[in-house]
């Protein structure tokens, strides 16, 4: 998973022979994989937008019926060709992207003495293997072949140069050393945190956040990223020039974006803008709130309420199962208690009679005329 990014950057680094103009070249190649993402995720927002008042229709008319509710969006998804899941490409393929990288940055310096704590192990372990080192060992570059140039030039070094600056160091560290040294890595940090402002300042500016969030709301969207920026000064310097020149990219991307879906009157972003604000309209007069937490709660309550519906029926179903079985027939013979009296002539057997019963019986017995003749 590694090994081919980290071969690509040693490939860069072999043209350019400067470890900046690599990352740039890198940071090129992940914006050409993620941008058709991007594009499609973006439209695929607009197209839901521009549904809103029909998903609002729907809202209101099955209000009190989840499923059909389900249903009936799922149509209207079809019938305009709308993924909803789109939107949320981008995301998906960012993260393992933002992973790889920071592993690959990170590993391009790694140093045995620094990995959890294992200094003297490693020192011990190096001098045995090369007598002649005296000095703490230096970079051991992971996830390169050994043989190429990038590898060759940071093996057993102690700084990354390019333009002057160490970029295996972070902002802290650098001001740890000396406050004169680290404020050239902090402003690499705050201009970072400026190029993040610019991006989200286009983004707000052509309305692309969803129309029905409150402005506090879309200032808190556009000053999320700022604050992300200030967790740079404990990263490398390496990783800090690689966003830089991505935020870049992504600022040439916002522009393309906004001229392509937000061209004229007729483009697809001006229409899902004035859907959206129909939406808005329709519900302020219906009662219900706006904004993006009254739609998060919404989505929630649908959930808990598709659940609900969900158990109830799996528990008639199981009630329906358990009429329908036939009674266990229990087939076990039960003897009456001594003390129980002794049931009456319509139970089963003859009661037995007393004594006085049985000579009022013989006693009332007809005596037979018919003698036996001798």
């Amino acid at each position: 998973m590694f090994e081919i990014p980290a071969g690509l950057l040693a490939w860069f680094y072999s043209l350019t022979n400067d470890y900046t103009f690599a990352i740039a070249l890198i940071a090129v190649v992940v914006m050409a994989i993620t941008t058709p993402l991007t594009l499609k995720s973006t439209k695929g927002m607009l197209e839901m937008q521009k549904l809103a008042p029909e998903m609002r229709k729907l809202q209101n008319e099955h209000r009190n019926d989840r499923q059909k509710l389900n249903e009936e969006m799922m149509k209207l998804y079809q019938e305009h060709k709308v993924n909803p899941a789109a939107s949320c490409l981008p995301i998906v393929a960012q993260m393992p992207i933002f992973l790889i990288m920071f592993r690959i940055l990170r590993g391009l310096v790694y140093r045995p003495s620094e990995a959890n704590g294992s200094g003297p192990i490693a020192e011990a372990t190096l001098r045995a293997i090369d007598g002649s080192r005296d000095a703490s060992p230096g970079f051991i570059p992971r996830y390169l072949a050994i043989d190429s140039d990038l590898y060759q030039s940071l093996y057993d070094q102690v700084e990354m140069p390019s333009f002057g600056l160490d970029l295996s160091k972070s902002a802290a560290t650098a001001i740890g050393e000396g406050l004169g040294e680290g404020l050239i890595y902090a402003l690499l940090v705050v201009g970072l945190g400026a190029l993040y402002f610019g991006q989200q300042k286009m983004v707000a500016a052509r309305a692309t956040i969803s129309p029905s969030m409150s402005p506090t709301q879309q200032k808190l969207m556009q000053y999320l990223p700022v604050f992300f920026a200030v967790f740079q000064i404990f990263f490398l310097s390496a990783l800090v020039v690689y966003y830089i020149f991505q935020t870049l990219l992504r600022i040439l991307q916002q522009y393309y974006i906004t001229k392509k879906f937000y061209g004229g009157d007729d483009s697809l972003g001006r229409q899902a803008q004035r859907a959206g604000e129909a939406a808005k309209e329709e519900a302020k007069k219906s009662g219900e709130p706006t904004g993006m937490l009254a739609q998060a709660k919404r989505d929630l309550g649908g959930a808990k309420g598709t659940e609900k519906e969900k158990s109830e029926k799996n528990a008639g179903k199981k009630a329906k199962d358990d009429a329908a079985k036939p009674s266990p027939v229990t087939n076990k013979r039960v003897t009456p208690s001594k003390s129980r009296p002794t049931p009456s002539g319509d139970g089963k057997g003859r009661p037995t009679p007393t004594r006085k019963e049985a000579e009022a019986a013989r006693s009332a017995r007809p005596k037979s005329s018919n003698k036996k003749k001798r």
